[in-house]
Order: structure tokens, then sequence, then C-alpha cells
């Protein structure tokens, strides 16, 4: 035994040594990998400091009016960007040069003006190793001026300003000049500064000759664009024109980008897929015609969702391209605002086209915000119905085998499509005995966010000593059904609709129906035709009426809510789908 326990012990005693030995090598290794990459690092930057030092020189040997980079301004010979070998290394030379306006002798925007405000040029370089692991680049700025005094230049200044959506400074954003009408031709990259401004000074004159595209990774981009282009001839943002001793200002408005999602579904949130729409924002880059800066189609996916990313800050409209749907309401109202580095949702609320059609949306007059819960009049001669904006109905019409969940057995759901009766004995009478039921199916409303308002059937026929009465029951786990009337018990009954049902049924996703039927004569029944539930929820748009199957006209659009005075609108209605807005007007 004790021998046993020997063994175990050295066994453990093993284990404990193997990985403090682990340990050990493992720290070492870890050790001598951090000295390798460093020693490594510090050649490598060596090398790349023989390489920015070696373009400095050259830059120094170079005569003044030289000394400037290929396609930029200043234009030189320098190449802008260089791939440059040292030793096993290679690197990647960057070089920016400007022309510098020192304000010792005044500046060009200065009282007097400096008529030559190109008083000397600043040089930064840049090395960077992409093949290095771990590489930190090697920069150095240093600045050249020219022998002789500087003399009065015919050349003028472009003064480039990256501002964000609240007219802050971007900094950092790249700023692309283009200008082939110049010699030598303009082709340059460069950033603004940490004020969002670039500054070139001493840039050639020309006439509508600088294009200038602003853009940063994860922004939006904005561009200037040539005049009498076929698809875009008088854009709102023109080519730049640089005149002699005067300064041009360029200003452009970039953000961060945002992302939407756009989704497809009924008032209940089933999705309702493969759904083409048009996208399109508010702002444009020409006038006379009109020219969108933005605009595209696209579906949802089976899904009944699609996301768009890299969208600009905007008000974007949203519209359905397919004629067999009716849009009975978005969530939110369209069009839709979009913020700068944001996630944004839309939903199309869809229902098949029962045309002629009217949606009417109910806004404040103040604010232009929706008023849910606003009453809403469509009226013409002849015509006139009132809708509660934000509120949706369900309806059951057919009960037939399958389409109920349960029942006690002496009902007849099937012999008359969209009709529920008591059944007939063997005798052909009805059963006066028993108090028989039919649950519903299960209602999914699609989300929480409900509130129940009422419920209503329709009914073939109720004869004397015949009876038809409903309970009503919601949860959130679609399990637990407790069946209540008016009063909220168990022991109340609906006998007649109503628009009020008990606060306690709100707030829950699902719902069912309970009916019960009764008769005290044995040749009679109670019919039931259709149940319909009233009811908002998450995909129930909450300041909007949808209209369906009206007849052709003008009508009169009104709507009144709490804490507004009545407001109205006119619609004419055609043979497909229309829309109007009423604005209301808040009371004092």
């Amino acid at each position: 035994m004790q021998e046993r326990l020997r063994r175990g012990t050295s066994l453990i005693d093993l284990l404990i040594s193997m990985g403090i030995i682990a340990i050990l090598f493992g720290g070492i290794y870890l050790v001598y990998f951090s000295i390798v990459t460093a020693i490594a690092n510090i050649s490598a930057r060596e090398a790349a400091v023989a390489a920015v030092q070696a373009q400095i020189e050259t830059i120094h040997n170079l005569p003044y009016a030289s000394i400037g980079t290929v396609g930029g301004v200043p234009s030189g010979v320098i190449q802008p960007t260089q791939t440059v070998p040292v030793g096993s290394f290679s690197f990647v030379i960057q070089t920016t040069i400007r022309n510098i306006d020192d304000p010792f002798d005044g500046t060009l925007n200065g009282t007097p003006a400096d008529t030559a405000p190109a008083d000397y040029k600043l040089v930064s370089i840049v090395a960077t190793c992409p093949l290095c692991a771990n590489f930190v680049s090697v920069s150095i700025t240093t600045t050249v001026a020219p022998k002789n005094l500087e003399s009065a230049t015919q050349n003028g200044s472009l003064f480039v300003y990256a501002l964000d959506a609240n007219g802050g400074p971007v900094a950092g954003a790249n700023i692309h000049v283009v200008n082939s009408l110049v010699v030598p031709s303009i082709d340059l990259n460069d950033t603004t500064n940490a004020s969002g401004v670039l500054q070139l000074v001493g840039v050639p004159t020309s006439t509508q000759g600088y294009q200038i595209t602003a853009t940063k990774s994860g922004y939006s981009s904005e561009r200037t664009y040539p005049i009498g282009a076929p698809s875009n001839p008088n854009p709102s943002k023109p080519n730049a024109t640089v005149a002699a001793q005067t300064v041009t200002g360029v200003t452009f408005s970039i953000d961060r980008t945002s992302g939407l999602t756009v989704y497809s579904s009924d008032n209940r949130c089933v999705p309702v897929g493969n759904e083409s729409f048009s996208l399109q924002g508010a702002k444009l880059i020409g006038t006379d015609p009109d020219v969108l800066k933005f605009a595209t189609t696209s579906a949802t996916a089976a899904s009944g969702s699609v996301s768009i990313s890299n969208l600009e800050w905007d008000s974007y409209a949203l519209t359905l391209n397919d004629a067999a749907k009716n849009i009975v309401g978005t969530i939110p109202q369209d069009p839709t605002i979009i913020n700068p580095s944001s996630s944004a949702a839309f939903r199309f609320v869809l229902a098949p086209a029962s045309n002629p059609s009217l949606l009417a949306t109910v806004v404040s007059a103040a604010t232009g915000a929706v008023i849910p819960g606003a009453a809403v009049t469509a009226s013409k001669s002849g015509f006139s119905q009132t809708l509660t904006a934000g509120h949706a109905f369900v309806t059951d019409t057919t009960w037939a085998a399958g389409l109920y969940g349960a029942q006690s057995g002496g009902l007849d759901a099937s012999s008359a499509p969209g009709r529920v009766t008591l059944s007939r004995n063997a005798s052909g009478t009805y059963a006066t005995s028993t108090n028989d039921w039919l649950i519903s199916n299960t209602i999914d409303l699609g989300g929480s966010s409900s509130t129940l308002y009422g419920i209503s059937w329709n009914l073939v026929s109720q004869p004397n000593q015949t009876s038809l009465k409903f309970q009503i029951a919601a949860n959130n786990d679609n399990a637990t059904w407790n069946f209540v009337g008016p009063d909220g018990s168990a022991g109340s009954f609906f006998a007649t609709s109503s628009s009020s049902l008990p606060a306690a049924l709100s707030g829950n996703r699902y719902l069912s129906y309970k009916a019960y039927f009764n008769t005290q004569s044995k040749t009679v029944t109670p019919e039931l035709d259709d149940v319909t539930i009233e009811f908002s929820a998450n995909c129930v748009p909450p300041a909007q009426a949808f209209f369906a199957a009206m007849p052709q006209g003008s009508y009169t659009v009104s709507a009144s809510a709490n804490g507004y005075s009545q407001g109205s609108t006119t619609a004419s209605i055609g043979s497909g789908a229309a829309t109007a807005v009423v604005s209301l007007v808040p009371l004092p």
C-alpha cells in the first residue's frame, strides 16, 4: 500500500515538474522571440531612416523650381509614391510637398495681400514597410527655401474645407485634385489638417478646371462635377476655378456612413419576402434637371428583410415596386431620416392589393411628428368611413377542421364554410343540456407591445332561446391560457360586441378567444359568421389609417386627436392607391 502511494506521489511530482519546465521554456521562447523581433525592427528602421535621408538629399540637390511632386502643387520631378529597396528590405516612400505662405511678410488674405504667398516649401517624407512585421513608419519633415528674393506670382491658391454634418472639421480627409487643362497636369492626393483644411498655395490658374473629391474611410464622399456633362449638365458644385492672386475656397460635407435595414411584413410582423423597392435620397448634385446624389433599387430577401450599408446622412424616400400589394403603413413615417453613424430600420407594412385605396397619415403641423391614435374620416357624397390611426384588425372567418384550436365536440364547423353552429344529434335536433365551446387557433400579434381594444362578431342568426358569448386569453409564452370576460374574471362573458377589453390582456404577444354556444330549444341553434379583434402592436403603423376598396372620387380627409384642433385635406382617388397627409395644429 505504501509503495503504491509512493508511486502515485512520484507521478504527481513528475507532472508538476513537467509543467514548470514547460512554463520556463515558454517564457524563454517568448523572450527570445521578442529579442529577435526587436533586432529585426531596429535593422528595418535603420534601413528606413537611410531611405528617407537619401530622399531628402535628392530633394536638397534639385533646383528650387523642380522641388515638387509629379501631378502635385507645387509641380516638380519627385514621384509622390516610390518603392525603394535598402538591403533586404523594401520600403514605400510617400513624399508630400506644399507651398507655405509664411505670415512674416504678410499673407495672401492679409491687408495688404501678399502677392507672392509661396514663401517656401514644406517637405514631408514617410517610409513604410508593408512586408515587415510590427514595423512603425518613419517620417521626417523639412523645409526648402529659394536662394533669391521671392517675386509676385500669377498663380492663385485653392483652400479645400472638409466639414461634418454639424459643421465641425473633418481631419485626415483625403482630398483628390485633378486638372488636365494645365501644363503640367495635376493629379494629387493630400489630406486635411486638424482644422479640416487643405491649403494649396501657388496653384496654376484655370477656369472650372479643378475636379476635387473629398473622401475618408468610413465616411461619405463629395466631389465637384464638370459643367455640361450629359448626366449632370448643371451641377450644384461645379469644378473649381482658380484665378491669379486670389483664394478659391471649396467646402465639402462628409460624415460617417450609416446602415439601414428594410423589412416587409404584414401588420402582425409576418414576413412578406422578396419585395422590390426603390430607395432615393433627397440631396441633389445637379438642378434643372434635378440629379439625385443617391438612388438605388433593392429587394427584401425571403425572410422579409435586407440590410443596406454605407448610406450618407439624408432623408430617404422608399417606394414599393409591387402592384399586387398595398402599403397599409410604414414604420417610421416615409420619408425616413438617417443620421450619421447610426443604424436605422424601416418597415413596409403590406396587405394584398384592394384598390382603389387611401393611406392617410396624421402629423403635427408644428413639428411634423406623427400623431398616434387620431380619428380619421374619408368622406364624399354618398360615402363616409371613419378609422382610428394605429388600430388594426384580425378576423377569423373559417373554422373548418384544423383551423381552430379545440372544441367541445358538439359543434359543426365544417358543413357550411365560414359558419359555426351546434351539431344535430341522431334525431336531427340540438342538445339543450350542454354549453358547447370552440377555442380559436393562437393569434400571433408579432410582439408584446400590444394593446387590445375590442372584440366583435357577426352572426347569421341569433334565434330566441339561444346564446353566443365569448372570453379572451392572452400571454407571452403561447402556453398559459386563462380565458376571461369583461371584468377580467373567468366568470364573466362578452355577450355583445365590446370596444373595451380588460387592460391586463394588453402587453401580450399571443391571444386566443373562446366562443360558447347554447340553445334552450331543440329546434334552433346560434350561428357564428366571423370574429374580429381590434388591436395595436409592434408592426401596426401608429399614426396611419388605411381605407380599402373605396369608390373613386374626390374625398375630404379629416382627422381629430386629443390636444389638437381638427384638420382636413383633400384626396383624389382613382383606380390605384392614393395617399394623404393631414396636419393638426396643437391647441394652445
